[in-house]
């Protein structure tokens, strides 16, 4: 674009055309922005004029279906809200357009974020159908943000964002075969996005390499990417020879994930070594009693939280309305019938009551302590472990298969995590997750780039493939 070999325009027209043609077989993509083009053009014609706002002016991004933009559907996969758009755009999507990024569209997601039903398959929605697995296509893409990643791993588009609890940008990275960067908590504004919990939701970017993830996030934050040190540009540069050199990795295998998953794991750490990296073997402390408190605090604030998103938008204004709501709408069964978390959540404890305060003060400390103990004692730049097994067959009566601890410690304690794509069992992508310490999102992206790099020499060009993606 800098030289005008490539305009904004021909990109954008270019993914148009392929989410025509390829996404009918995947169907990450609800619906994509009728301004798209004229975006582009705008965008075109800054460029020529030399006044280009960001490194992401005039870049295709894919918005997850539960962020606000204004003028489209924004239905978190409900038909609950799929009347009136928002009226007003999210936080992070006012500072992609005066980045002058091109909004793209829509991606499908596990219907209100994976927070509805006890079993529930990821990459459904009632609005979108199922996404599925561009790599096997009666596979799952993981969840929620199912489509965002789906749709990069198909070139859909440059970039996308995701959305995360516990584990909604990198299993579904991991489980594609792209990058997903879940940010410290507070550093991407959640203003106008679906919610799950204030106490651990963050918006974060998905893409193809971990430098599109690292320029996305430095406009979703508004230019602030702490502890970066201008480092991401050396540590990931190809060939560069201090990318891994003496860094040091602690590895949480995570053998539970399947003997599969453990080779290519054990295989990946002996990579790093061959780079430089010094990698020891670690289990983080706290993990039982983080399993179980995290569900009773998720539900008391998703009631308080999910109730005064509600008030904002047409249609049910409250929780306990769309429970009845999901009762009356057959479609909304049409490939799991439970409503299972809205109605626990609904008796939950008040976020005011004490039982809650003890339980959430006691999981943020042990989150905190579990990442902070283990770094320390090990002396550690990050902490890594898979991110995710092969891909599930996809299947409503069963629902997931999705028992996957390694993105809990990071997301309750608001800490950073990125997924890099580690490898392969058989045809499946199986991601690496890497976290490290609150703030640290400049340092970790760093080092991504130099995983990357190491790990992913089998990669696709960084621009639009012309073969179709998938094996189905």
């Amino acid at each position: 674009m800098a030289t005008g070999t490539l305009t904004s325009s021909a990109l954008t027209t270019a993914y148009l055309r392929r989410i025509e043609t390829v996404d009918p077989r995947i169907h990450a993509v609800l619906r994509t922005d009728t301004t798209a083009l004229r975006q582009a053009a705008a965008s075109d014609a800054r460029h020529r004029r030399g006044e280009t706002r960001s490194p992401l002016d005039g870049i295709p991004v894919l918005l997850k279906d539960n962020v606000n933009t204004r003028g489209m559907p924004t239905t978190a996969g409900s038909l609950a809200l799929a009347g009136s758009p928002p009226d007003t755009d999210a936080a992070l999507v006012t500072r992609l357009r005066d980045a002058g990024a091109v909004i793209l569209g829509k991606t499908n997601l596990s219907e209100w974020a994976n927070f509805r039903a006890a079993k529930p398959t990821s990459g459904w929605s009632a609005v979108g159908g199922q996404t599925n697995n561009p790599y096997v296509l009666d596979r799952n893409p993981c969840g929620s943000s199912s489509g965002s990643a789906a749709a990069l791993a198909a070139s859909l588009s440059q970039v996308a964002i995701g959305t995360e609890t516990d584990g909604s940008i990198v299993c579904p990275a991991g489980m594609n075969g792209v990058v997903g960067h879940k940010p410290s908590l507070g550093l991407v504004s959640r203003a106008g996005v679906v919610p799950i919990s204030a106490e651990q939701d963050t918006a974060g970017p998905m893409a193809r390499h971990v430098i599109d993830a690292a320029l996305t996030l430095s406009v979703l934050s508004g230019g602030e990417v702490p502890a970066a040190g201008g480092s991401l540009g050396v540590a990931g540069r190809p060939g560069h020879p201090g990318g891994l050199r003496g860094r040091r990795i602690g590895l949480w295998r995570l053998p539970s994930l399947g003997p599969q998953v453990d080779a290519l794991t054990i295989r990946t750490a002996e990579r790093l070594r061959g780079a430089g990296a010094e990698v020891v073997e670690v289990t983080p402390p706290y993990q039982e009693r983080l399993a179980e408190l995290e569900f009773p605090a998720l539900l008391s604030e998703f009631h308080r939280d999910i109730d005064r998103y509600l008030a904002s938008r047409t249609g049910p204004r409250n929780l306990a309305e769309l429970i009845e709501f999901n009762r009356t709408h057959p479609a909304e069964r049409a490939c799991f019938a439970g409503q299972e978390l809205f109605e626990q959540a609904l008796a939950a404890p008040p976020t005011t009551s004490p039982e809650y305060r003890a339980v959430r003060a006691e999981l943020t400390d042990l989150s905190r302590r579990s990442i902070d103990e283990t770094m320390a004692a090990h002396r550690l730049d990050a902490i890594a472990s898979p991110t995710n097994p092969p891909a599930w067959t996809t299947d409503c009566a069963r629902g997931d298969n999705d028992v996957i601890p390694s993105s809990t410690p990071a997301a309750v304690a608001g800490y950073p995590s990125l997924s890099v794509p580690a490898g392969f069992v058989n045809e499946l992508p199986v991601g690496l997750l890497l976290m490290a310490g609150d703030h640290q999102d400049g340092r970790l992206l760093s080092l991504g780039a130099a995983v990357e790099h190491r790990l992913n020499a089998w990669r696709a060009p960084r621009y639009l493939p012309t073969a179709p993606a998938g094996s189905g």
